[in-house]
């Protein structure tokens, strides 16, 4: 009986021709708006009220013209007439009158008991532990107070009008309405500034970067399409075993070493990882195994300079950089940093120092220092960055290809969410949905962090404030990271402004599946959920698998 030759266990290799594949590259340009200066420049000796004036001198206008456009167009001659009575602008709130139609613009102040007070703290002197912070500012009993501020005084507010309207501490309006014998404004309407004014692709266009300033040029960036960008966050890396099976899946999917051709196709379109935030785990205490550092006389060696080298565990981000430097010689990477991660608490964070990343800092730029030059910009700047690795702050602007893109690790939208109630109905879709409403307000009024510095710690800017979005710097991609789940959206601005919101879940979540966001640099934000996918990774269970569904792809290993 003749042999089948397929049963020979040496044979020569098939005769087959495999194409090669080619990562898509993308042009990078990041903006430095959120680099802090260094050295002794950086202080926190002033205070925080020149933000709050800043703010107002920015947007007071913009909000104004809408007001008068509403209400009050001198240019048309025309007014707005309530009962009998014609409304005309007041320029300070303290120059309301009571019973008179007007309308005024100032800074929203939340008076909230459950709010944290400094004051308040200082005043019961406590000096033990304090509580455990709170999940909500929001009082059941009704007892919170909305009021207006300028430079001149106060002045609450009340109406039907206030509840169909999201205020936070920070944000800057107009009312229009009529003071009461108590005092208060009762609001009949209300005016938020709305998007800003949106960069074309010509302005976005980079220029040519510095000669020698790229490491070579393939990493250049100027590639053949746009492709896709992948954005995750909340990795939480512990240095645990556990983290390592979503993690290598994840490796291998980015780098087009497991899965089908068709799949392969689809990892090398992705031109740059974004990692948003909170890439290292909460601190937890070292493990008892690891032995204490001994003398020379056999006992328990003492603290040097009060510090026990004993206590730190570095498998955290030892692991962070041994992913790093994986995907760096394929991919390029942006790392922001999150909440849990080791950087300064307040925003805006600023980026991750190198000497965490021994293995990866090669394939980072030198920190350069923030000369005139190099300070935040009128407009999005022009110069590429040919590095494959680049650390930066939280919040972050960058180009890549003809979109501007902003993103924060998710500190922002979970402060704002925590000035209003919770979603009747605990479903995941709708606490998605709440999360893309508030990302969608700090766009409209302007303010990506309008509660700092009243309840999120931030740096005291005295000269600038750059958490306001002026005009020209509305982002085409908006995306924040670690939220409770995936969700996308597309706004449109009053003069045709798109931008493609994106809910960037937590990489391990609830059921420790890997999930990762594919954005399309190819889209024309034609319509909700095009250009955008979801992809998981993980252990193939049935039951996950059930309620996936629908949802994204999945990307399971067998068991």
């Amino acid at each position: 009986m003749a042999r089948d030759p397929r049963d020979d266990l040496l044979r020569a290799p098939a005769i087959q021709d495999y194409p090669t594949i080619t990562r898509t590259t993308a042009t990078y340009i990041p903006q430095r708006n959120y680099d802090l200066e260094k050295g002794e420049t950086k202080h926190y000796q002033q205070q925080f009220s020149d933000m709050y004036f800043l703010r107002l001198a920015k947007l007071k206008p913009a909000v104004e013209k809408l007001a008068e456009d509403a209400w009050d167009d001198h240019m048309a001659d025309w007014r707005l007439q309530i009962g009998g009575d014609t409304v005309h602008k007041v320029e300070r709130v303290l120059d309301v009158r009571q019973g008179e139609l007007c309308w005024v613009a100032g800074t929203v102040y939340m008076d909230m008991p459950l709010k944290p007070n400094i004051l308040d703290d200082i005043a019961k002197d406590h000096w033990s532990a304090g509580p455990p912070p709170r999940e909500k500012y929001v009082n059941p009993n009704g007892q919170d107070k909305v009021m207006l501020e300028d430079e001149s005084g106060r002045l609450r507010l009340k109406g039907i009008a206030l509840e169909s309207e999201l205020l936070v501490t920070g944000c800057i309006i107009a009312v229009m309405g009529t003071e009461d014998a108590n005092g208060d404004f009762e609001v009949i309407d209300i005016r938020i500034p709305d998007l800003p004014g949106q960069p074309t692709t010509a302005e976005l266009e980079p220029k040519a970067a510095a000669p020698g300033a790229g490491m070579d040029t393939e990493m250049e960036g100027h590639g053949t399409g746009k492709g896709k960008v992948a954005i995750i966050s909340g990795l939480s890396i512990t240095g645990d075993i556990g983290d390592s099976l979503a993690l290598d899946l994840l490796m291998e999917f980015l780098l087009g070493e497991s899965t089908s051709p068709t799949l392969q196709g689809k990892a090398a379109q992705i031109t740059r990882l974004i990692i948003a935030g909170n890439s290292i785990g909460e601190a937890t205490p070292v493990s008892d195994h690891i032995p204490t550092t001994l003398n020379k006389k056999g006992s328990a060696a003492t603290k040097k300079y009060g510090y026990d080298a004993a206590s730190y565990n570095p498998a955290p981000t030892h692991h962070l950089d041994l992913l790093l430097s994986t995907l760096l010689p394929s991919l390029p990477i942006t790392l922001l940093p999150g909440a849990s991660d080791p950087a300064n608490i307040s925003i805006p964070q600023q980026p991750l120092h190198p000497a965490l990343f021994p293995q990866s800092r090669a394939f980072a730029a030198p920190p350069p220092a923030l000369t005139q030059e190099q300070a935040p910009t009128r407009k999005p700047r022009r110069i590429p960055n040919t590095h494959p690795l680049h650390p930066t702050t939280n919040p972050t602007f960058f180009t890549l290809s003809d979109k501007l893109f902003l993103g924060t690790s998710g500190q922002n939208i979970d402060d704002i969410a925590k000035y209003v109630t919770s979603p009747s109905t605990d479903s995941p879709s709708t606490t998605i949905q709440q999360s893309l409403d508030l990302l969608e307000q700090t766009l409209r009024w302007r303010i990506i962090a309008p509660t700092a510095p009243d309840t999120l710690w931030c740096y005291p800017y005295q000269s600038s404030e750059p958490f306001v979005l002026d005009d020209g710097w509305c982002p085409h991609v908006y995306f924040v990271g670690n939220q409770e789940g995936f969700g996308t959206r597309i706004v449109e601005g009053p003069e045709g402004q798109k931008v493609r919101l994106v809910a960037v879940p937590k990489f391990g979540g609830e059921t420790g599946r890997g999930e990762v966001v594919l954005v399309d640099l190819d889209e024309d934000l034609a319509g909700e959920g095009e250009g955008v996918e979801l992809l998981r990774f993980g252990v193939h269970d049935q039951e996950h698998k059930v309620k996936s569904e629908g949802e994204g792809k999945d990307f399971f290993a067998g068991m």
